[in-house]
């Protein structure tokens, strides 16, 4: 697919010498669903601020849609829609009102019944005469979206769009995201809920201390990076675990009741079945075994953990 944002050595540095990004390169696709991964002060928000043009690059270059955000600024900033973290929203207004009024100051013509369709697709249709201030938290979030998309943009900016939202309105957020891509738009989310980027994502991209280190599709990430663990109940606890099982590099639990044995997915073998063989052999009874994945979440951690 081709590229509808690419971002080339992005610095943003400020005056007390703090690198918020250092040399961030990234190709989002047209159509896809990005998930931006990282740690509070990674530079999540930094980046799309920047992207979007609400904060000056210290050096790069930043194109969307074939536009120079620098010196074709407004063209680029057409084809944008941004929902930021924070709800600032003006109360007394009614939710249609809102909406048309964001269309509006993008130079978009009237077209009332396009505002309603963006409202239907949000399920905020029943709530387009309700004043902002009666909605609750996640409703709110919705506008937000909703303006966002007001002058029908290409590309679509998501930064923590479900913080602060219970599990189940999520939810509803993540088939929202999900119709959206449906139509076409380009969803760049950054999230703290790994469960998010795993649930909806089909790239996902890390970023710490300023720096992307990775950019990967999320199904691949995961088979590369990825690891099973193989746990073993035992029928009776064990003090320490036996010499001749040192080359499996196995894990005891504290009551010594388990053992977990991990192993690379994409190896040709797993080495199972002689441990199975050799754990007999040394005279431990097994009660049970079930294998884990590791998940998204372990994986993100490990990369952090790398660069620390």
């Amino acid at each position: 697919m081709p590229s509808i944002v690419t971002v080339q050595n992005l610095r943003k540095a400020y005056a007390g010498g703090f690198e918020a990004l250092k040399g961030v390169s990234l190709d989002i696709e047209e159509g896809e669903i990005l998930a931006l991964l990282g740690p509070n002060g990674a530079g999540k928000t930094t980046l799309i601020s920047t992207i979007c043009g609400i904060t000056v690059p210290t050096s790069g270059s930043i194109m969307v849609g074939g536009h120079d955000t620098q010196t074709s600024f407004r063209a680029a900033r057409d084809l944008i829609g941004l929902v930021p973290q924070e709800i600032n929203l003006e109360p007394f207004e009614t939710v249609f009102n809102t909406v048309r009024f964001s269309r509006g100051l993008f130079g978009k013509p009237r077209n009332d019944a396009y505002v309603e369709d963006i409202l239907k697709q949000l399920s905020l249709d029943d709530k387009k005469d309700s004043k902002i201030m009666m909605l609750s938290g996640g409703m709110k979030r919705r506008v937000l979206i909703a303006k966002a998309l007001s002058h029908e943009p290409r590309v679509l900016f998501l930064d923590e769009p479900t913080a602060g939202v219970d599990v189940e309105l999520r939810k509803d957020m993540w088939e929202v995201v999900a119709r959206l891509k449906a139509s076409g738009v380009t969803i760049i989310l950054t999230t703290h809920y790994i469960e998010e980027a795993e649930a909806i994502a089909d790239r996902v991209g890390v970023i710490n201390k300023g720096e992307i280190l990775l950019v990967q599709d999320k199904a691949d990430l995961m088979a590369q990076m990825g690891q099973k663990q193989l746990q073993i109940a035992l029928s009776d606890a064990i003090s320490e675990i036996p010499n001749t099982l040192n080359s499996y590099a196995l894990e005891r639990s504290d009551d010594g009741l388990h053992l977990t044995y991990s192993y690379d997915t994409t190896g040709e073998r797993t080495g199972i079945t002689t441990l199975l063989n050799d754990l007999q052999a040394s005279g431990l009874q097994m009660k049970d075994i079930q294998t884990k994945q590791s998940s998204l979440e372990d994986i993100f951690v490990g990369l952090v953990k790398e660069q620390a």
